[in-house]
């Protein structure tokens, strides 16, 4: 079978294609659950998460699924893990994120908003503001973290949170809007939780 791409191909050519490219993926599919035991996207079966974060000049031992869409201006620093499905938008202004970061599954940090433009309809401008994430710090899963906001050093960000204003070195934070609380590890799923309140994710 010839590499004959074109849009007048029959349709058993293309069935003849999509049979070979899902059985690919297949064969990518089992390697990746017999190495890593997990199952990932198309994209992630194609690409190696170290590279895809090296591609945009991430620090060494940085790793970001194939999934994140990276917006603008965005620097990560060494050995920060970035999960499936975030958004990192470094548009306005720019987004920085230190070293031995942990940026959990479903994080979205920001970097501008459209409220006052779409209110206004479109009379006022879109607002940005650099966003600054320190080192160490550990962003639970769905998080969102607004423009401006700066996390200091080895804060902690509890799973669904909305985080609109800084957070100081070491502090916990929870919630919708996200506020300092006391907390605690889940032995059960190894997340962090309220005291009292039961697991956050």
């Amino acid at each position: 079978m010839s590499p004959d791409f074109n849009s007048g191909m029959s349709e058993q050519r293309v069935d003849e294609w999509l049979g070979l490219v899902r059985r690919f993926l297949q064969i990518l599919a089992a390697r990746k659950k017999r190495q890593f035991s997990r199952r990932v996207s198309i994209g992630d079966l194609l690409t190696e998460r170290g590279d895809n974060a090296a591609a945009y000049g991430f620090g060494e031992g940085t790793t970001m699924y194939d999934n994140v869409l990276v917006l603008g201006d965005v620097r990560v620093g060494r050995h920060t893990w970035i999960g499936p499905g975030c958004i990192l938008d470094g548009s306005g202004g720019g987004l920085q994120i230190g070293d031995w970061c942990s940026i959990s599954a479903g994080v979205q940090i920001y970097t501008h908003h459209t409220v006052n433009r779409s209110i206004s309809l479109g009379e006022k401008p879109v607002d940005y503001a650099p966003t600054r994430i320190g080192n160490g710090v550990y962003i639970g899963p769905n998080s969102i973290v607004q423009m401006g906001v700066t996390l200091g050093d080895k804060a902690i960000i509890g799973a669904n949170s909305f985080v609109n204003r800084d957070v100081p070195a070491g502090a916990k934070v929870f919630g919708c809007p996200a506020r300092m609380r006391e907390a605690e590890m889940d032995p059960d799923c190894g997340t962090t939780c309220l005291v009292g309140r039961g697991c956050s994710v």
